[in-house]
């Protein structure tokens, strides 16, 4: 997923003049500038590698540099041709960036050669050795400069009249495909003629078998990764579209072009389709319809196979956000953004909302001219993903946004799944919480990222970064960007990167990294061969000092560590080979111990993005490595089908079978993968300050969560809590249904389980908007979620106390289980409330049974009545002792506060007398305990209960309590009492006792179905008043 950062740039190739100075005296007209040309941006394109843009007014073509961002060459039309061809309209660019295309309003292509100059510079900066760098300069910019850019120049090539109108332009690598409107047809323009002399084919749409008849095209979206296309016609019908090869002798008007299939209609009032686009990474195909929504299909095959995936959901309503604009999905295919009339918003691949305008102020966006944030007429994604482009309607400048994106978009790793590590243009920003108290890890307000800024060195010659990993303790990172790698040591501080660049540019990195403790393992490729290379921490980068390496066959596609030491690495011919990390006295290699041939099991080996497998637990204890390969099950990660393949053996020898059991998976994490990571929250609670990379001695007793399984499905996080459960289910003997996974619900996107503290752990985007500061920002928020209530209902669920008990007990001593327990007893009362359930059919019973055996049993109860509507009640005591039960209970173990909280319980099942006399005994106990706190509220309670005072008096006179002077004439409820002042050591008593009680529940203003008291559990120090209205 990928999150917007920081303030938006602003941009423009305007240029600027002083107006002439009047008199001496006329302040106002001294200094100000006026704009010349100040035409609005109409369209604009990018290259396919992201490294050129180029954007048009009505008049002027400009070729922009994407990072940094510089205006490199600039066209502008003269007066004439502007009368003989018309304004510009539209532009398209050549992949290459070689040609840029330009539509006018009279019908006419207006092609430019865009011509790079390698070895000629423009802005290049000298410094000499006498100026300082000036403070806050960012350091990679500086280099640039002394750099200085290539030079580009913009040389017109030809116009092209389209007699028949025109409708669309989309510009390929072999040529320009031009939508005519009348006649409606698709005509193919050649950049250059073929050796037969010819450069145009047409092809007419009423004689398109596959489209509406009298269908007109008014969208053209093609990705050259499917080699397919997406057509929109002006009815709103969208289709998938292959061009056929060209064939020998074309016959005029029986020439067939393109094949196509219909996949998006509109059937309903606003399902129009108007925009597209294409994911080649997942396979999908987004269409944006008339009304705001967007729709997203997925393609199977080439062959019409193209059902719909999801809708997605809206950041406002139709009203709110206008009609779309644009839609792109950012060059790894994880990110969908989309523009509106009024704003934009950002999906994950799968549809989990992200970073939105519609939450700003639209008077202080007003205010200060940010007009990204209330109109976008298109959208670019430039240098690999790390930045956004953003034109405004009416609006001559480019906005641009710099964007983060989690690391397991670069490399599916588990470490990287494991912990949070977030990667832009420059810097790492690496989450620490894993390594720090769970009361701080949790708190929104700590500074818990920790910024790491790649070596500028190594950025000057080889970004944008491609594929960045960490190890699973937190200890190391290693980065690659187009050639060579560097790594670096979060206890040092210290890069090291290869300081030969012919060694550096040597290899570059493809099919991934991992670490196995300080050795980095590398999937290099290097003329033209295929290579796993080791490289220590500890020795300097060189030509020589690969550690290891081992020569493969082909090219890796993805490679992870699992176990202890076992390496799995997929290749391109469809193998998968089994490697084991042999550490000794001389060194450490890598030692082959087994693969496994998939043919025939995997159709697309380059469609695989991630594997691992799982051993039974006789293998990983005693079993001979070199039989892994017999007894495993593996798992691949297909496109977004997370596959099973478990081995089996007959007459014809070992075989496997396999079996889809989860789809639209962004990513999924085997806790068995973690190793160490995976240890008892009970045993991680006690240790001081040691990290989650620490080695325990608990892994061989209960397992709790250590064999789940979870996965993202682009709406929710699920979770296997026992792989084993999936294995049984999917084998060739039971051929079950596989069990439904735990569902965990989040507002955010997740990134990692904390499985130790019981929390999912995600991140936000948050739009910042101040009245002292001149423009909005976007910053990340830490956000949890706890999981803990709904595995433990699950194990409820399915008549497992035992299991839902022995799992709580691992968690018992987390400072949030009493408000996780909370949570569970809330969410089953409400969903039984709407359901209506009988009483054979309802979980309330053993949710209750197994609450009873926990010592903050009471304060869980008048806790969760608190956060109810009273209709609710009766549904919760069915299941409970009386509330005078309860309230004698409470009294009994002087839980005093908790006994308050069933007062209200009391009086709205009981009679006045029968609450009143609860009250009197309560009041006395609280006198005696010296909690002067809860006498003034009780005292209130009184009041309210009988207005006259009688009760109250009454209660007081057996306390050896007067009331105040001029009691008898108060008609509201503040009562004063002369009551003797506490000592100091009462005082430091109550005070430690309700920061003890804070710890075991949520504070007042916490909500029942959220994990605010987990994000911010020093709020819970202030007392409980039980006895306030309700919010």
């Amino acid at each position: 997923m990928y999150w917007p950062m920081g303030a938006a740039q602003i941009y423009s190739a305007n240029r600027r003049r002083r107006k002439d100075q009047g008199r001496h005296d006329d302040l106002e007209k001294d200094g100000i500038e006026q704009e010349e040309d100040n035409d609005p941006i109409l369209g604009m394109r990018t290259s396919r590698n992201g490294h050129l843009i180029a954007t048009i007014t009505t008049t002027t073509i400009t070729i922009w540099q994407a990072s940094p961002i510089v205006v490199l060459a600039a066209a502008k039309r003269s007066a004439s041709s502007l009368g003989s061809y018309g304004p510009n309209v539209a532009v398209q660019l050549k992949p290459d960036a070689s040609i840029a295309v330009v539509q006018t309003s009279n019908d006419f292509l207006v092609t430019y050669s865009i011509v790079v100059h390698p070895d000629s510079r423009v802005y290049q900066q000298i410094h000499d050795g006498s100026q300082r760098k000036p403070a806050g300069t960012n350091s990679l910019l500086l280099e640039q400069e002394r750099a200085g850019y290539k030079e580009v120049n913009i040389k017109f090539r030809m116009v092209i009249r389209i007699d028949a109108g025109i409708a669309a332009t989309l510009a390929l690598d072999r040529e320009v495909v031009v939508a005519t409107k009348k006649p409606p047809a698709v005509q193919c323009i050649k950049w250059t003629p073929d050796d037969a002399g010819r450069q145009t084919s047409t092809e007419m749409i009423n004689r398109m078998g596959w489209m509406q008849k009298g269908s007109d095209i008014t969208e053209l979206v093609y990705d050259r990764a499917m080699s397919l296309a997406v057509w929109i016609t002006g009815t709103g019908t969208a289709y998938a579209v292959q061009r056929l090869p060209d064939s020998a002798n074309p016959s005029e008007g029986n020439q067939r072009l393109f094949r196509g299939y219909g996949f998006h209609s509109a059937d309903e009032r606003g399902t129009a389709a108007t925009k597209a686009a294409i994911n080649a990474r997942f396979s999908l195909l987004a269409i944006g319809c008339m009304k705001g929504e967007i729709n997203v299909y997925t393609a199977r095959d080439y062959a019409g196979s193209i059902p719909l995936s999801r809708k997605l959901a809206t950041p406002a309503s139709f009203a709110i956000t206008g009609r779309i604009t644009c839609l792109s999905y950012s060059p790894d295919g994880y990110c969908l953004v989309a523009g509106y009339e009024h704003g934009w918003a950002m999906w994950s691949a799968y549809g989990k909302p992200g970073a939105s305008s519609f939450a700003a102020d639209e008077r202080l966006s007003d205010m200060n001219e940010e007009l990204w944030l209330k109109s976008v007429s298109d959208l670019s994604w430039v240098s690999a993903g790390f930045g956004l482009l953003i034109t405004c309607i009416d609006d001559s400048r480019l906005w641009a946004l710099d964007m983060t994106k989690n690391a397991v978009t670069t490399c599916f790793s588990s470490a990287n799944i494991a912990r949070t590590l977030l990667l832009s243009s420059s810097n790492l920003m690496i989450y620490r919480g894993f390594d720090l108290p769970t009361t701080t890890t949790l708190s929104a307000d700590a500074p818990l990222w920790q910024h790491v800024a790649i070596p500028v060195g190594y950025l000057m010659s080889q970004r944008p970064i491609r594929c960045t990993v960490t190890s699973l303790d937190g200890r190391y990172i290693a980065v690659a960007g187009r050639r060579g790698l560097a790594h670096y040591s979060l206890g040092s501080s210290r890069w090291k990167s290869f300081d030969d660049p012919e060694a550096e540019n040597a290899f570059v990195v493809r099919g991934g990294m991992c670490w196995y403790q300080h050795i980095l393992i590398a999937a290099a490729e290097s003329d033209e061969s295929y290579e796993l290379r080791l490289y220590s921490r500890e020795l300097s980068l060189s030509a020589s000092s690969a550690i290891h390496v081992e020569q493969l066959p082909s090219a890796v596609v993805t490679m992870s560590m699992t176990g202890q030491d076992s390496l799995l690495v997929y290749t391109s011919e469809n193998i998968l080979y089994h490697y084991v990390v042999n550490a000794s006295n001389s060194g450490v290699k890598l030692v082959q111990v087994g693969q496994l041939a998939l043919n025939g099991i995997v159709r697309a080996p380059a469609r695989v993005r991630a594997v691992t497998w799982i051993l039974p637990d006789f293998q990983l204890r005693d079993g001979d490595p070199s039989q892994d390969v017999a007894h495993a099950s593996v798992l691949f990660l297909v496109d977004a089908k997370l596959v099973l393949l478990q081995s089996s053996t007959n007459e014809a020898g070992l075989k496997y079978d396999m079996r889809v059991i989860a789809h639209n998976v962004e990513y999924f994490d085997l806790m068995r993968d973690r190793g160490t990571l995976v240890r008892s929250p009970s045993q991680s609670l006690l240790e001081s300050s040691s990290g989650e990379g620490s080695p325990v001695s608990g892994l061989h007793a209960d397992r709790g969560l250590r064999d789940s399984l979870w996965y993202f499905d682009g709406e929710n996080m699920q979770c296997w809590m026992d792989v084993e459960d999936i294995l049984m289910a999917a084998s060739p003997e039971n051929d079950r249904d596989i069990p439904d996974p735990v569902c965990i619900t989040s507002d955010f996107y997740p990134t990692s389980v904390m499985l130790n503290r019981g929390v999912v752990l995600g991140l936000d985007a948050e739009l910042i908007q101040r009245r002292d500061v001149h423009f909005a920002f976007i910053r990340h928020a830490i956000r949890t979620q706890l999981f803990l209530p709904n595995v433990l209902r699950r194990h409820l669920s399915e008549y497992d106390s035992a299991a839902a008990s022995v799992l709580a007990l691992r968690y018992q001593n987390l400072p949030y289980f009493s408000h996780a327990l909370e949570l569970l007893l809330h969410t089953v009362l409400d969903d039984e409330v709407d359901a209506g359930l009988e009483s054979e059919d309802s979980l309330m019973p053993r949710v209750v049974s197994f609450l009873s055996s926990f010592p903050d049993y009471l304060d869980i109860v008048v806790q969760c009545t608190r956060k109810t509507e009273v209709r609710s009640w009766r549904t919760l005591f069915a299941y409970l002792p009386s509330p005078r039960d309860l309230f004698e209970e409470s009294l009994k173990k002087e839980l005093l506060k908790t006994a308050g909280g069933y007062l209200l319980v009391l009086h709205t099942f009981q009679e006045l007398e029968t609450s009143s006399e609860q009250c009197t005994r309560l009041l006395r106990k609280a006198k005696k305990a010296g909690d002067w706190d809860l006498c003034k509220e009780l005292a209130r309670f009184l009041m309210a209960l009988d207005e006259s005072g009688e009760i109250l008096r009454k209660a007081l006179s057996q306390m050896d309590l007067e009331p105040a002077m001029g009691m008898n004439n108060q008609t509201d409820d503040n009562v004063s009492m002369n009551i003797p002042r506490p000592t100091r050591g009462q005082m430091q008593q109550s005070l430690n006792g309700s920061v003890r009680k804070s710890l075991n529940a949520p504070t007042k203003g916490e909500q029942a179905t959220g994990s605010d008291a987990v994000l911010s559990p020093s709020s819970t120090t202030n007392s409980e008043d039980y006895f306030s209205s309700r919010s």
